[in-house]
């Protein structure tokens, strides 16, 4: 009861802002452009700082030395999951943009705002350990997942210079100065301390207004009526925590160090919906975003059961 009451309050925190942009652009309350401005904030500025935060918080050696085996469990967890949901994203379209965008979807989560609130609701005792764990999805997404599924145009060969023009984007760059920040323990200003947590708070509701926003310009009847909508949403809510959960009756993993632990962060970022950082990023660049929000929409709706479903297994 107390997963299920935790998922539907995080429910109607999304929903709420989710309703408030898309009441703000039905009723022209704001520019035709403010989504494209607000996006543009979000990538620029919202999202890296975000990850700027996690990163010098989280990325010490004192976190190395105490959970670097969560850190190395985490990314042999994207090492065969990221395959396995390309392959899954070739059985639904042959579409190489909709391609990247079930792919990215599949591959990374909502980890962060939906993740974050169910561990430390459910899970408390393993909470920091859980945002540890989620330090490697943060890399993979920003050193492969963004720029090569989101950033790039699918199909198009790029050369070395493309390549790194796509790699070295803000949240990139901030990535790599907060992991030299933390690692370092170089101290920041009080203000430059408070800019960045500040900004940091501040991407997760702008990102659900702008899903509402999103939501506010395209056909919902064709969203709830499209079967791939369903099926990818079957894949990222059940198939692949179902798939983990039977992996983990098969092999020994609670019995290796931190294993239960391991076991839990897995579960519950692979059971988290579809995340709204590709929403952002796709807007941001002048992208079609219309899948991955009605994506968003409909996986948020459905993880209500999914998510209390999959954790009673247990």
């Amino acid at each position: 009861m107390t997963l299920f009451v935790t998922t539907l309050g995080q429910m109607g925190y999304l929903f709420s802002f989710m309703l408030i942009g898309f009441l703000l652009a039905k009723l022209k309350a704001v520019p035709d452009n403010a989504a494209t401005v607000l996006s543009k904030m979000e990538s620029n500025f919202l999202i890296p700082a975000l990850v700027l935060d996690t990163f010098i918080k989280n990325f010490n050696r004192q976190v190395l030395a105490s959970t670097g085996a969560i850190l190395l469990l985490s990314l042999g967890v994207l090492v065969v999951c990221i395959p396995l949901t390309m392959l899954l994203s070739r059985l639904c379209t042959r579409d190489g943009y909709l391609r990247n965008v079930y792919t990215f979807g599949l591959s990374f989560s909502n980890f962060a705002f939906m993740g974050y609130a169910v561990v430390q609701a459910v899970f408390p005792q393993i909470y920091y350990e859980y945002v540890i764990f989620t330090l490697s999805i943060w890399f993979v997404v920003y050193l492969w997942g963004m720029p090569e599924l989101l950033i790039a145009d699918a199909g198009k060969k790029r050369g070395i210079g493309q390549r790194l023009k796509d790699l070295c984007n803000p949240m990139f760059i901030c990535m790599i100065v907060g992991m030299v920040l933390g690692y370092l323990e170089i101290p920041l200003p009080s203000f430059a301390v408070k800019v960045i947590e500040t900004g940091s708070a501040c991407m997760s509701p702008l990102a659900m207004v702008l899903t509402g926003m999103t939501l506010a310009y395209i056909s919902l009847k064709r969203t709830f009526g499209d079967p791939r909508v369903y099926l990818m949403s079957f894949f990222k809510l059940l198939l692949l925590p179902l798939a983990f959960l039977l992996l983990c009756k098969l092999l020994p993993v609670t019995s290796l160090p931190m294993g239960e632990t391991f076991f839990l962060c897995t579960l519950c970022s692979l059971a988290m919906p579809y995340g709204l950082n590709a929403i952002v990023i796709l807007a941001s660049y002048g992208k079609d975003t219309s899948v991955p929000a009605g994506l968003a929409l409909v996986t948020h709706l459905f993880s209500c059961l999914t998510i209390p479903l999959v954790f009673l297994l247990i």
